[in-house]
């Protein structure tokens, strides 16, 4: 197999029939081969190796000669193990529940190695290195609580990125910057900006990169958006996304004794944010509804999936909806072909969730009305049809949605192609902003209009002061 690390083929096909992506993609830089050395270096060398070194060093080879020469059938693959030459190199940087989730879902992919993890909290590090550890049986997974350290390794091919999501769009744009390939948890940044910003930068360095929205490679939703293509449900006009109710809070928890940096690097954690007294609720991932830590009012933790599944649906991975409007139900959008997009507030998203979905089809659940006919699903697995589809096709699927295993073999197999992922830069894009977008209308408590074209609010300059926030210094997308 060819390196898929260095010089890969243009990043310009996607990895999935049927989703294409008008951006042109920048091709990969190709790292230049190293010069031969001059005669005259050559003789220096020859002139500083003495006749005794000589000596020395043919008793060595000779002896080395007398040895039955052992590769092991593991360095060769032909114990069912990939050859080290085909192995892609990753380090994880976060590690709490998601990022010791992923590492779990990536860990038994024969052709990956994680080498390394990173996290500011040394428990977790040590957790997430004894997972390492565990599953290759020796002790090789090196732990780093500087994210900079990781990304200065030149063997690591690819990076997971699970920190918090204030962190995600940076720690993101920082290792494609350093010629990672980069699979990032979402939602993958805090404005429309940042996501702008981080998309850029996959295209600018030439990386691949995978947005976390799972869902896509799952086969129910895949199965229900094909319903929905193919014209089964007749001519589509309503998309439904599953979101929570929206939330925000400004307050500042109480301020605690700030541990050791060893042990947790508040600073570090804090990053681009503004600063807040240290409290180790925030750290142990209470941090959510807090202004400074969560982008789009937790629109996004469900949204990044379910809107983005019904971009999918309607075939619009190349643009997002033109208007928005909140309400006490939800948020009502609609796209420049007429399809309205429902965002229906769940008020209990994990327990019965009637009248708007089945409960039975689980969580994250979506639903695609055309003038023919219904399909609705989730994570169960379940699939539930209008009675004129009733008759038609699978029911039911094993896989549940919440699964991150085929989404990360996705990324993997591009890692090595150099295509483009399911859910790659431009159409976490376009969905993520989507979300932004319609998040806004909740938080300005009335109809926005959106231009997709120019990525700007029309006429709305309170709104468009909203899409970007200031970073803390020395902090800055500009990298």
């Amino acid at each position: 197999m060819k390196p898929f690390h260095a010089n890969g083929r243009d990043q310009n096909t996607p990895a999935t029939p049927g989703v294409t992506d008008p951006l042109p993609s920048k091709p990969l830089e190709k790292r230049p081969n190293p010069s031969p050395p001059s005669d005259t270096s050559v003789r220096q060398e020859v002139s500083t190796f003495s006749r005794r070194r000589f000596v020395k060093h043919s008793l060595m080879a000779g002896a080395a000669l007398a040895v039955p020469y052992f590769i092991p059938a593991k360095a060769l693959g032909r114990d069912g193990s990939v050859a080290p030459s085909e192995r892609i190199v990753l380090a994880g940087v976060g590690h709490g529940p998601r990022g010791r989730y992923d590492l779990s879902a990536m860990l038994p992919e024969k052709d990956i190695q994680f080498v390394a993890v990173c996290d500011i909290q040394r428990t977790r590090r040590e957790q997430a290195k004894a997972m390492v550890d565990t599953h290759y049986g020796d002790h090789g997974c090196k732990m780093y609580r500087d994210m900079f350290e990781v990304y200065g390794r030149s063997d690591i091919d690819a990076v997971l990125i699970a920190t918090g999501e204030h962190w995600h769009a940076l720690a993101s744009i920082l290792a494609l910057k350093a010629g990672k390939d980069v699979y990032s948890e979402k939602p993958c940044g805090m404005t429309i900006r940042e996501v702008q910003a981080l998309a850029e930068a996959a295209q600018r360095y030439g990386r691949v990169f995978q947005a976390g929205t799972q869902r896509r490679s799952q086969e129910n939703f895949q199965y229900a958006v094909y319903l929905a293509q193919s014209g089964r449900l007749g001519k589509l006009h309503t998309l439904h996304a599953s979101v929570y109710i929206p939330r925000r809070t400004y307050d500042w928890l109480p301020a605690e004794p700030q541990p050791p940096q060893e042990e947790c690097d508040w600073d570090r954690w804090l990053g681009p944010s503004p600063w807040r007294p240290y409290n180790r609720r925030y750290v142990e991932g209470r941090w959510r509804g807090h202004y400074d830590f969560e982008g789009g009012a937790n629109f996004l933790d469900w949204g990044a999936h379910t809107l983005d599944l019904c971009q999918w649906a309607n075939q619009s991975d190349h643009t997002m909806p033109v208007e928005y409007e909140a309400n006490d139900r939800g948020i009502i959008g609609r796209y420049a072909n007429g399809v309205k997009l429902v965002c229906d507030f769940l008020p209990d998203p994990f327990g019965d969730r009637s009248p708007q979905y089945h409960t039975a089809t689980g969580t994250c659940p979506v639903r695609f009305i055309g003038a023919e006919g219904w399909v609705e699903t989730g994570d169960s697995g379940k699939i539930v049809l209008s009675e004129s589809l009733v008759k038609t096709g699978q029911r039911q699927f094993k896989k549940p949605g919440t699964s991150a295993a085929d989404h990360a073999r996705n990324f993997f197999d591009c890692v090595k192609s150099r295509a483009l992922p399911v859910c790659n830069q431009n159409i976490m894009r376009r969905s993520h902003i989507a979300c932004f977008a319609a998040a806004m209308s909740w938080e300005l408590g009335r109809k926005i209009t959106f231009d997709p074209v120019q990525e700007r609010f029309v006429g709305d300059a309170e709104a468009n002061r909203r899409i970007s926030r200031a970073l803390r210094e020395p902090w800055s997308l500009n990298v």
